[in-house]
């Protein structure tokens, strides 16, 4: 079986281009690659902003201006942009569905210009917190950009190019990391103005990518721009050849999977969520990946990183900004290694391999951070460094390219970007509560809060096992038989009949012959 088939599945492999040709030989991937490449960089602008937020917790002038945020209030200031994606992600959904997967795009990054604009001029720790809640707002809005990527990559580009978009996390992160290190030793309060001013720096390079990309073709068919979506297909998927039998099976699919679920969902809402067993199974991943997403010890070290620091003897400003930088590196290389890994080895493995490992290197931390209290032996202090990129390394296999990714296949298009908003809602929402706790519960009972985290992990790893199922080698499209059963399967059979049909009437036939493995890079 060649690994095409693998990727997209048996039907939709029959049709793609048979010539051997790398992608990057034909001038139309290379196009659409680059453009959906720079809508991958908006994530960073959500891994600048986390990151920043820990590198100036760092800085003496931040800590000064906001005076000497501990505790609740400290949870509040990172907590307010938590509470403004919440808000932003169903905005998105209902932009995302009425006027294209485009618009919010533009919202967002206006939204993040005001609210960079309001932290970088800050006068007082209100205007301060109240920038936050902006930033966070923008956020939600750039939760279409998934949608997007899903919705118009190539086939058998799709499950990495997806997965791609949350790794470019880190690419923020570094930059913010390092921001922060750079200005550490400003004697003014410039120190944390200019990371703050930088948060712009992402929409500003990527939003001329995203201008010229083309819109969602399952958005436009959804819209009665049928012949719009056709002329996409064409342009980006075919390389400009009107009789291909790619554009042919993708057009008939995608119209015929759209016409059947507005024959079954007369108007969809989040109500629909709730009507079938394979929507509220949908439902279920979403929110436990949201949640799982924050609640499994990555919070304390992505926001907290500095207070984690200072429990086992590392105090050094210079030292604990140098940390946060090489760790930012470190995530960036192995978030982008494990989403080229999501057509290989599937996600269920890559879900598991997360979770156990998260596991027990959690409870590896937690072990030297409790010796440490209570020997303050400097050597298992510092041991407690690596294990934090370990434990690292391990979210990132999983749900870093994941997190987004993995939703945005498991819905059916009509609530494709309701199920993607309350993924982010309920991730933000997990984040809101970790913000605002996290640094209450390290101040009062210090390493021993980790254990919490342990027994969190323990129900991730047993909730994946039995909940998250294997999506690799289907379309879109096919994805709704693993989760709807017979009557999906039997929808699947009416929409195959009738591409078959509407390849027949154009005078394209399929051919069925098995491919060679080389075709695996078309």
């Amino acid at each position: 079986m060649g690994i095409d088939r693998q990727i997209v599945g048996a039907d939709l492999a029959t049709v793609l281009p048979q010539d051997n040709a790398r992608w990057w030989t034909k001038s139309h991937l290379v196009k659409l690659n680059l453009m959906l490449f720079s809508a991958i960089l908006f994530s960073g602008t959500v891994g600048y902003d986390n990151s920043m937020m820990n590198g100036l917790q760092a800085l003496p002038q931040w800590k000064e201006f906001m005076h000497e945020p501990k505790g609740a209030y400290l949870g509040l200031v990172n907590a307010t942009q938590a509470l403004g994606a919440i808000f932003g992600y169903p905005c998105m959904a209902v932009l995302a569905n009425k006027y294209g997967r485009k618009r919010p795009i533009y919202v967002g990054c206006f939204v993040l210009a005001f609210g960079t604009a309001l932290q970088t001029t800050a006068q007082n720790r209100e205007m301060f917190i109240a920038s936050r809640a902006f930033i966070g707002l923008a956020s939600g809005f750039f939760g279409s950009v998934p949608i997007l990527i899903t919705e118009a990559a190539y086939p058998t580009h799709r499950g990495k190019m997806t997965a791609s978009y949350n790794t470019f996390y880190y690419v923020g992160s570094l930059l913010a990391a390092w921001a922060t290190f750079g200005t550490r030793n400003y004697d003014n309060s410039w120190a944390w103005r200019v990371p703050s001013l930088l948060q712009v720096a992402f929409p500003g390079v990527c939003i001329w990518g995203v201008l010229l990309c083309p819109e969602s073709p399952r958005w436009l068919i959804a819209a009665g721009r049928v012949e719009d979506a056709r002329s996409v297909l064409i342009k980006y998927h075919a390389g400009g050849d009107e009789h291909s039998p790619l554009v042919t099976f993708e057009m008939a699919e995608i119209e015929q999977a759209i016409q059947m679920g507005r024959h079954n969902t007369k108007s969809t809402s989040y109500a629909d969520m709730f009507k079938t067993n394979g929507n509220r199974h949908r439902l279920f991943i979403s929110v436990s990946i949201g949640v799982f997403g924050q609640w499994n010890g990555v919070g304390v070290v992505s926001y907290y990183l500095a207070a984690v620091l200072q429990t086992v003897g590392i105090t050094s400003v210079t030292q604990q900004t140098l940390i946060s930088g090489f760790l930012q590196l470190f995530n960036l290389t192995v978030a982008v290694w494990a989403a080229t890994l999501v057509d290989r080895v599937g996600r269920r493995v890559l879900w598991m391999t997360s979770g156990l490992g998260m596991l027990v290197s959690y409870i590896i931390i937690t072990g030297l951070s409790g010796s440490f209290d209570t020997t303050k032996l400097k050597g298992t202090g510092l041991a407690v460094i690596p294990m934090l990129f370990i434990f690292y390394g391990f979210y990132d296999i999983a749900f870093t390219p994941l997190l987004v990714s993995y939703p945005a296949e498991i819905w059916q298009y009509e609530l494709r970007s309701r199920g993607v908003a309350v993924v982010q809602s309920s991730t933000f929402a997990a984040l809101f509560f970790n913000l605002f706790v996290n640094p209450i519960a390290l101040d009062s009972i210090g390493w021993k809060y980790y254990i919490v985290y342990i027994v969190i992990l323990i129900v991730l790893c047993v909730t994946i096992w039995f909940a998250y199922p294997e999506t690799r080698g289907m379309s879109l499209e096919e994805i709704a038989k693993v989760f709807d059963g017979d009557d999906a399967a039997l929808q699947q059979g009416v929409i195959l009949s009738a591409v078959e049909e509407n390849m027949a009437a154009n005078g394209v036939g399929k051919d069925v012959e098995h491919m060679d493995e080389k075709q695996c890079n078309n």
